[in-house]
């Protein structure tokens, strides 16, 4: 917890022994925060969601199932927990378990995730799950908070057709625009990226 307010490091890979396509996935970034926004994460780690039911699944099947069930959007707050008139960004007023609102059940399902330490068969799987577009949208969250960034469009390239529900193409297209950008894009809109309300991590892509 004590990492929680710093300034999160945007460099630090962990390499697996594996190499860049084996089962074992690298951590981009802080490999104790996801590099998630701090106010999202104290708000996660202090829902009595996370620290109560989901505490209670042990296993990548049984929080694939709790996404299935739970899920209904992946906005980073419940709607209407958020008081944020005459605020700005991530300043909003105070409602719920901590300082902006009552975190999603999405992202306290996707910083689940990460606890467990997935990896790319199981990454693979959610991103390729037929049974919720609520599934793979999660699963494409966790690569772009967890992933480096050269890896990204390796990731993404395959995934940008997904046609059963407007949610998933919408969540494709903007983790992928946000990473990789358009050429005629100004480096200010490629290096300072919003994903709904919260702030992802601002990495610098390859060149296309």
């Amino acid at each position: 917890m004590a990492n929680v307010g710093n300034q999160l490091p945007t460099q630090a890979v962990s390499k697996p022994p594996s190499g860049k396509h084996g089962n074992v996935l690298p951590l981009w970034g802080n490999e104790k925060t996801m590099n998630l926004n701090p106010m999202i994460l104290t708000n996660v780690l202090s829902s009595p969601y996370f620290k109560v039911q989901l505490y209670e699944l042990k296993t990548y099947h049984e929080v694939v199932d709790e996404i299935y069930f739970k899920v209904t959007h992946i906005e980073p707050w419940e709607k209407g927990s958020r008081k944020t008139a005459g605020q700005t960004g991530m300043c909003g007023g105070v409602r719920g378990v901590g300082t902006g609102g009552i975190v999603s059940t999405a992202f306290c399902l996707l910083y689940k995730l990460f606890t467990l330490k997935l990896t790319r068969k199981q990454v693979m799987g959610l991103i390729t799950h037929t049974d919720s577009p609520y599934i793979r949208a999660l699963g494409f969250m966790y690569i772009r908070y967890t992933q480096p960034p050269t890896d990204l469009l390796d990731w993404y390239n395959d995934f940008l057709d997904d046609e059963e529900m407007p949610i998933v193409q919408q969540v494709n297209w903007k983790l992928y625009l946000s990473t990789v950008g358009l050429r005629e894009c100004k480096a200010a809109v490629l290096y300072h990226i919003k994903f709904i309300s919260t702030h992802l991590e601002s990495s610098k892509p390859p060149l296309l």
